[in-house]
């Protein structure tokens, strides 16, 4: 028998899984960032996706998984809308504003922080917490490194330190001051300053 045959009749079987995976968490996400995770019942998010509870269970085991694995593609959505809204700054100041401005009180950044938050008591989901950190800093320094290249920005820190302190600062400052009721802009200012006032004075 050929080869070909079995492959293809595997991909016909994986495709619907990635597709109804997709429209889970498309769903979940939705239903998360208006109620949160205590708000939204497995029953909400099948009937939302237009699936079975069980289906959740089948790709996700528990709500609390599908929660964490949906709150770390949607900051990855908002690291890679940041660094495309930056791309085209004319300076490294201009630069740090329009990643804070994107970033900064933005739904996908407020449900990272609660999966962190979550990861705490579930230690079998930290795996993807990571893989989340380790894509963040990556696709950050890339995108730093190669505007920077661009724009023939001179000095100025490692690209993957610049990465790594600028998810530092956001996920401490979207923390402190959801918690203390700071509107987006009073937290909006509170990083551009603290990334000031960073090794080297930040982007040049």
């Amino acid at each position: 028998m050929s080869k070909v045959q079995p492959l293809k009749a595997m991909r016909a079987v994986r495709e619907p899984g990635k597709r109804m995976r997709s429209r889970l968490l498309d769903a979940a996400v939705t239903l998360f960032k208006d109620q949160g995770l205590a708000g939204v019942a497995v029953a909400d998010i099948a009937a939302a996706a237009g699936a079975f509870p069980s289906q959740i269970t089948y790709y996700f085991r528990t709500k609390e998984a599908l929660f964490v694995e949906a709150a770390c593609r949607e900051v990855l959505y908002v690291a890679r809308q940041a660094e495309e809204a930056a791309a085209g700054a004319a300076s490294g100041p201009h630069y740090n504003r329009v990643l804070v401005e994107t970033v900064i009180g933005s739904p996908g950044l407020a449900l990272f922080v609660e999966a962190l938050s979550l990861t705490r008591r579930r230690q079998d989901l930290v795996p993807q917490v990571e893989r989340t950190f380790e894509r963040l800093h990556a696709q950050g320094d890339r995108a730093y490194a190669e505007t920077k290249a661009r724009r023939g920005w001179s000095g100025g820190d490692d690209p993957a330190v610049t990465a790594r302190r600028f998810w530092t600062l956001a996920l401490g400052v979207a923390l402190r001051d959801g918690a203390t009721g700071a509107t987006t802009q009073e937290a909006v200012d509170e990083m551009l300053a603290l990334m000031r006032h960073g090794a080297n004075g930040g982007h040049d």
